[in-house]
């Protein structure tokens, strides 16, 4: 089991910056791949970015490509997002999420463990 609480979510004026954080316990954190998600209300869940167990692997959906970054901290056990250059179409819960090793996938399915997710707000 793992578990995994995340942070540094609030309101922000469009343009600003947020880092958030994931913060993990349980079994190894290092074993896993972890990603970040976002759901803005009466969508669907859309995958963000990810990151591989060793932190030597990222990928990006294409609409944060280049404004956020995502990075980990093995002996923290914890994940970061940070999020730059941010629009309101930002907006949304932002879940943080761990997975097998292996090909970073981008399909929540193939993630195991789940945030409770922090509530992220842009205004213009």
């Amino acid at each position: 089991q793992v578990q995994l609480v995340e942070s540094g979510g609030g309101l922000v004026q469009a343009g600003g910056s947020l880092r958030l954080s994931c913060a993990a316990s349980g079994r190894a954190f290092s074993m896993y791949n972890m990603a970040w998600f976002r759901q803005a209300p009466g969508q669907e869940r859309d995958f963000v970015a990810a990151i591989s167990w060793s932190g030597g692997s990222t990928s990006y959906a294409d609409s944060v490509k280049g404004r956020f970054t995502i990075s980990r901290d093995n002996a923290k056990n914890t994940v970061y997002l940070q999020m730059n250059s941010l629009k309101t179409e930002d907006t949304a819960v932002y879940y943080c999420a761990a997975g097998r090793t292996g090909l970073l996938r981008v399909n929540g399915a193939d993630y195991n463990y789940w945030g409770q997710g922090t509530q992220v707000t842009v205004s213009s």
